[in-house]
């Protein structure tokens, strides 16, 4: 007789080896894997999404982000699904994120990597339509009211995730380089190496602006309990630095599959859901006018516009 708990906990561990970003076992099959996962296909407040320039709702009391300086040892593993660096738990100092949207103290847990096999697609957010080569997320849980991620995952206001857009650079962000150095070291599924003394502070561009909306974790199982930082500047990667993140493997050395890009879970609707950002565009796009350039945006040509949020709480459009 097969004991009850070491099936279950073997189904559990099958499917997280069974979900991929395409094919049966992809994204529009997430919740019809296992049950626990059925907000992949039922929710209603899910990640990512499109961001629409003239959606946006500018909100002046959004705050500055906060993050903690201290550096982090952890480990870069390679699941078989995406790029994932899990910070050492045995940590003496956790990097906090508190401020702007957020109500409560978040402690960063995990950083992920989403990208393509090309440079016209790869992120899983968009802005205007617009995909970005690459997107870094961090993600940490609410360590004021719950005692790790497994936990705060499936409670409110348990997770926030910071989505950072890469473009093509010739300088690569000298702090990431701690990681991309390594990318030969993790291309088969289940290889994993040490980094040691990791910067969050050093890799995240200037994070005065950003947009921000409720979410859900952007793999299996879709959790709705993720508040959402995009920022408004992209950090950069070079060519060489994608090539070598695209000769990383979904399988083993043993059992080769396909390639690990292109692992963007597809945008979700935004249903009725507000997108607020802390960019006052009309000043912005004076600036671009006068100056002949846009010094905030991810795209030297695009230029937002957005609805203020006055004091009475009146919508308009500017």
């Amino acid at each position: 007789m097969i004991n009850s708990d070491t099936s279950s906990s073997e189904i559990r561990a099958s499917w997280e080896e069974w979900w991929t970003y395409d094919g049966i076992s992809g994204p529009e099959y997430w919740g019809r894997i296992n049950p626990e996962w059925s907000l992949c296909n039922k929710g209603r407040r899910q990640s990512p999404i499109n961001v629409d320039p003239q959606l946006l709702l500018f909100d002046p009391y959004l705050e500055h982000i906060n993050i903690d300086k201290c550096k982090v040892n952890g480990i870069l593993l390679n699941t078989g699904q995406s790029l994932v660096f899990r910070v050492d738990k045995d940590l003496k100092h956790h990097v906090n994120i508190s401020g702007g949207p957020l109500a409560y103290r978040y402690q960063f847990e995990e950083l992920y990597i989403h990208y393509g096999t090309v440079d016209q697609v790869g992120s899983e957010h968009k802005i205007g339509g617009q995909s970005f080569p690459a997107e870094i997320q961090l993600y940490g849980f609410n360590a004021e009211l719950y005692h790790n991620m497994t936990e705060a995952q499936h409670k409110s206001q348990g997770i926030v995730g910071i989505s950072l857009m890469v473009q093509i650079g010739e300088k690569p962000n000298r702090e990431f380089q701690i990681i991309t150095s390594t990318f030969r070291k993790v291309q088969w599924k289940g290889e994993q190496i040490p980094i040691k003394h990791l910067s969050l502070t050093s890799i995240l561009p200037d994070t005065s602006h950003y947009m921000t909306y409720e979410g859900s974790t952007t793999h299996p199982g879709c959790w709705e309990t993720t508040v959402w930082i995009i920022l408004n500047k992209p950090i950069y990667m070079t060519k060489q630095e994608l090539y070598y993140l695209r000769t990383l493997q979904q399988g083993s050395q043993e059992i080769p599959k396909a390639p690990l890009g292109n692992n963007a879970r597809p945008p979700q609707p935004l249903y009725h859901r507000t997108v607020r950002t802390n960019i006052d565009f009309q000043v912005s796009e004076d600036y671009s006018l006068s100056k002949n350039n846009c010094p905030i945006t991810m795209h030297k040509e695009m230029y937002y516009k957005a609805n203020k949020w006055r004091q009475s709480n009146e919508l308009f459009q500017v």
